[in-house]
Parts: structure tokens; sequence; C-alpha cells
């Protein structure tokens, strides 16, 4: 048996393994960097649109609140539109509220919608998804996003929720009260609601979207 030519080929085995490592390394670095700069086009960008809205906000802006170049925005998202609408999608919690399972896992919908309306008033300032609908809305093109977000996120699955007639009719009447108080908010602040017992003010709530979603009319 040769074992000078084995220890050599073995040694060949063991830099070629590690030649591989360090390759995968290599390979790995750059996609981790595009995964970290994305992200932080994402934060920039709600932080951004949640301040100033779509109109007020740039490319350049969020390119340099991200510390990214310019050219990544549409390189990682296609457009300042499509990364505005992808902010949107990561901030959707309502879609797991309607989602949960409801009797006997855990409260029925008109329940669920009430809690999260309270919890939402309690919260503290407006959310991100609050402010950016709210200084967003002006714009054509996001009316349309604003609009194909709504559809899919909360009333298409409050419709797959239901049973009966005019399901969407329905859901559409419960996403009015969810939404509809972006200007009451502005108008007159939460003071008063945060001043109500929250239980009480869950109980009117879940009562207000129980009939809403009702199939029939009293």
């Amino acid at each position: 048996m040769d074992t000078g030519a084995s220890l050599e080929d073995t040694g060949r085995d063991g830099e070629r393994e590690r030649n591989m490592q360090a390759e995968a390394v290599v390979r790995e670095r750059p996609k981790r960097n595009r995964e970290a700069t994305r992200q932080r086009l994402l934060e920039a960008a709600r932080d951004l649109f949640g301040e100033h809205g779509y109109d007020g906000v740039t490319v350049r802006m969020i390119a340099s609140a991200a510390e990214a170049n310019m050219a990544l925005v549409n390189r990682y998202f296609g457009s300042k539109a499509a990364l505005f609408a992808e902010v949107l999608e990561g901030e959707s919690s309502l879609n797991a509220v309607i989602t949960a399972p409801g009797p006997p896992e855990g409260p029925p919908l008109p329940r669920r919608l009430a809690e999260h309306f309270v919890r939402q008033v309690h919260r503290g300032p407006a959310s991100t998804l609050s402010r950016m609908m709210d200084r967003s809305v002006g714009n054509a093109e996001v009316r349309e996003i604003l609009q194909q977000h709504m559809n899919a996120f909360l009333v298409e699955p409050i419709v797959e929720q239901l049973d009966g007639p005019h399901a969407r009719t329905r859901a559409l009447l419960a996403a009015t009260l969810i939404m509809g108080g972006g200007p009451v908010r502005r108008m007159f602040g939460l003071a008063d609601l945060r001043e109500a017992e929250p239980a009480a003010l869950t109980d009117r709530l879940e009562a207000m979207f129980a009939q809403a979603l009702s199939p029939t009319v009293p």
C-alpha cells in the first residue's frame, strides 16, 4: 500500500472540500446582502409612506433612507407602486383576524372583528397601514392598489366566512365599519373611545358587526 499517495489524495480531497466551502460562502454572501438590502428598502418605504403618503415620497428618498442604490428599488420591486403594494401586504394583520378559527376553537367573526377594532383604538398612534392609506388614497394609481389590497385581504376573506345570500354586500358593509373610522379619527381623535370601558365597547361593536354580517334583516 502506497501510504504517501494515499495521504496526498486525502490532502487534495480536503483542499477541494475547503475550496467548495469557500465558494459556497462567497455565493451565499451576496444573497444575504440582497435580502438585507431588500428588507431595508421595505422598512424605509413603510416609514416614509406612513409619514408623507405616496405622492410625498420619491424613490430617491427611499433609497437614501435605506442607504441603498436608487436603482435597486426597481431591481427588487419593479416600481415605487409595486413597493407600496408589498409594504401594504406586510402590514395586513387584519387578515389573520378574519381567517382565525371560529367556534368551537375561537370566537365568532363579529367578536374577532370587534376585539381587533378595540385593540387598534388602544394601541396608541394610528398604525402604519392606516397612515399610509389616509395619506395616499388621493393618488389614482394608489387607489387601484388599495382597492386590490382591500379586496384580497379584507373583503374576500370575509366573504369566504359567510353563508347565505348577498355575502359580498354584507362583507363590504363590515369593511365599511372597519375602515370608515379614518375620517372620524382624524376629525375627533380617539380620546372619547379610549375613555369607554373596553368590554362594553367590544360588545357594542360585536353587535354592529353581527348585524352587518347577518344574512337576514330583523
